[in-house]
């Protein structure tokens, strides 16, 4: 099944929940996800039935003891909508999810389902006007900076020159490279829950700024062979 990467117009502001501890998700990225759980199967068998989206959260530490309840989620997460879906055996299933909105869980529902679902308040990303005139250099310097880590890579540069020349916004060429890059999981949450692109940027580069120079120091390469990038550009949606 395959469809539109497009946002409910009648959006009730009440999603499903799917919460993992080591994926964070960011809008405009594409996600496969393999659905194995009975709780989960049900929650994409609902999601398809409706308005096709299914929030993905991240649990909070120490989650393991707790997994067949209800652990701990952090409380930022990004809404995605099921764009590809094909049943599998045994009653399993492979789907393609779009990052499509960040949202701040306001409170979670009891709705007698196995799976879980929350109130959310959507998060649009802010560009204040008074960094305005600092964001090209922001820009340059994160691109600068990107691309010191797939140096020996061609093709994945050829892949990052060609976003870049799309003249893409701040916030979606943070959430690119922030999903593409192996950061630790508490990091790129961080960066999920920041709205303010340009503190989202200054995290981004900071972390960047970082990694360069502790290999820098272990006189090592930066190169994709490193472990630093994963696979670039990650499947995005053009909506």
């Amino acid at each position: 099944m395959l469809s539109s990467a497009t946002w409910p117009e009648a959006f009730e502001g009440v999603v499903k929940l799917f919460p993992l501890p080591n994926l964070v998700l960011f809008p405009s990225i594409a996600q496969p996800l393999h659905i194995f759980e009975p709780r989960y199967c049900a929650m994409l068998t609902d999601a398809l039935a409706s308005d096709g989206l299914i929030a993905m959260a991240t649990l909070e530490p120490d989650w393991e003891g707790q997994y067949d309840q209800k652990p701990p989620m952090a409380g930022t997460v990004c809404i995605g909508k099921v764009v590809a879906h094909s049943d599998c055996e045994r009653g399993t299933h492979n789907i393609l999810l779009i990052g499509m909105k960040r949202a701040r869980i306001v409170r979670e529902l009891d709705s007698g389902k196995p799976y879980r679902i929350a109130e959310v308040e959507l998060l649009e990303d802010q560009y204040p006007t008074e960094d305005a005139g600092h964001r090209p250099g922001m820009i340059r310097r994160l691109q600068e900076l990107f691309l010191q880590f797939i140096q020996d890579s061609a093709s994945t540069r050829e892949g990052f020159q060609q976003l870049v020349a799309k003249q893409i916004p701040l916030g979606r060429l943070t959430d690119t490279i922030a999903y593409s890059m192996d950061l630790p999981t508490a990091i790129k949450f961080q960066l999920l829950s920041e709205n303010n692109v340009d503190i989202r940027c200054r995290i981004l580069t900071r972390c960047l700024e970082q990694k360069i120079k502790m290999e820098s120091e272990s006189n090592g390469d930066l190169a994709t062979d490193k472990g630093f990038v994963e696979k670039f550009p990650p499947p995005f949606s053009e909506n």
